[in-house]
């Protein structure tokens, strides 16, 4: 048993390993986007049944919409410009607001996108709808969940393939997929590392830029994220609380983005 996973790791890291745009970082995902899509829609529509949808009427709930359809033109622009549409094949684009005072917002393969009410006033106006969007957009197309969920099901998972998990264990890979979106029990819990958050940032800037959104709003909107909550940081930053560092680096890379933003 344990020489036929190890056979199967060695083939998933040889093929599943790929270099995320913009920041050029090498990674490897042992799972194809397509079944990240399937059990990422399954997920998104459970969630839906459950959850206070704020009415397409709404202005809010407009303006997430009109940011999101602009962001993701922007991310299917830069694709094409650099022959790598095949990374987010498959996305069906969907963008919702959900009554809840979680300050949190998500994207997850495929496309589908919800903000909770409780970010907006941090967001104050669309320019800062659209940092939230950018950034939470680049997760799902720099794969991150992926990655996530492939230490996730190898941790917890004993090292058992997804579709072993998903036929054996359905509710613990179920979990673990909520867990890599920041999905679940304890909504808004991003489990994403220091480097994806940073990689997030940047790729988020990117196309915030393209859309039309000036990215020098980047850094002002998590000046006022690390503010909100006191001791206790908001739950999208539960796992890394903003701090200066996460600052600077957008700053230092501000230069980079601006050169896609034309004011």
């Amino acid at each position: 048993m344990q020489s036929r996973f190890a056979v199967w790791l060695t083939i998933v890291l040889f093929v599943g390993c790929a270099t995320v745009p913009i920041s050029g970082r090498k990674q490897v995902n042992l799972y194809s986007e397509s079944t990240m899509i399937q059990m990422s829609l399954t997920a998104y529509d459970e969630f839906l049944d459950d959850a206070n949808v704020v009415a397409n009427y709404n202005d809010n709930a407009e303006m997430v919409k009109n940011v999101g359809a602009k962001i993701s033109a922007a991310v299917e622009k830069y694709m094409r410009d650099i022959n790598q549409s095949k990374r987010i094949e498959g996305f069906q684009w969907e963008f919702k607001l959900v009554q809840d005072e979680t300050v949190n917002a998500w994207c997850m393969p495929g496309g589908k996108v919800v903000f909770y009410t409780g970010i907006l006033p941090i967001c104050e106006d669309e320019t800062g709808v659209a940092v939230v969007m950018g950034h939470e957009i680049a997760h799902a197309v720099a794969r991150h969940g992926n990655e996530r969920m492939s230490q996730g099901v190898l941790v917890n998972g004993g090292g058992a393939a997804l579709d072993v998990l998903t036929s054996e264990k359905p509710g613990l890979a179920r979990n673990i997929l909520l867990q890599s979106y920041g999905i679940g029990s304890a909504l808004g819990t991003l489990a994403y590392s220091r480097t994806h958050e940073s990689e997030a940032d940047k790729l988020g800037m990117v196309f915030m830029a393209i859309a039309g959104y000036d990215p020098r709003e980047a850094a002002e909107f998590w000046k006022r994220m690390s503010e909100v909550g006191g001791e206790a940081p908001p739950e999208l930053l539960s796992t890394h609380p903003s701090n200066e560092t996460r600052i600077e680096d957008i700053n230092a890379f501000l230069p980079e983005a601006l050169e896609y933003y034309e004011e």
